[in-house]
């Protein structure tokens, strides 16, 4: 069974940095594309990044791009998402993601504000 838990949320002020990571059990994490999501109050779950499963590929959500990097240790079985100038409206909550070509199996959030 797929678990992701996630870690590495919480309040940063506009301009900070914060690092999240996911951690997958129960799978073999190399087989499966990892992605980050995220969803605003009262808005739909939008994409933020993903990754191909050797780390080769990457793709950004346009409002993160150059400011965001996501990366992976298959060995460790993590995922991470490094967020730099950090906005107001980059607060959320984050999700995990794993796809295996078929079905999607998601982590239970994690809160990132951005506020003074």
């Amino acid at each position: 069974q797929v678990q992701l838990v996630e870690s590495g949320g919480g309040l940063v002020q506009p301009g900070g940095s914060l690092i999240l990571s996911c951690s997958g059990s129960g799978f073999t994490f190399s087989h499966y594309y990892m992605s980050w999501y995220r969803q605003a109050p009262g808005k739909e779950r939008e994409l933020v990044a993903g990754i191909g499963r050797t780390s080769g590929i990457t793709n950004y959500g346009d409002s993160v791009k150059d400011r965001f990097t996501i990366s992976r240790d298959n060995a460790q079985g993590r995922v991470y998402l490094q967020m730099t100038s950090l906005k107001p409206d980059d607060t959320a909550v984050y999700y995990c993601n794993a796809h295996d070509g078929w079905i999607d199996s998601w982590g239970q959030g994690i809160q990132v504000t951005v506020s003074s």
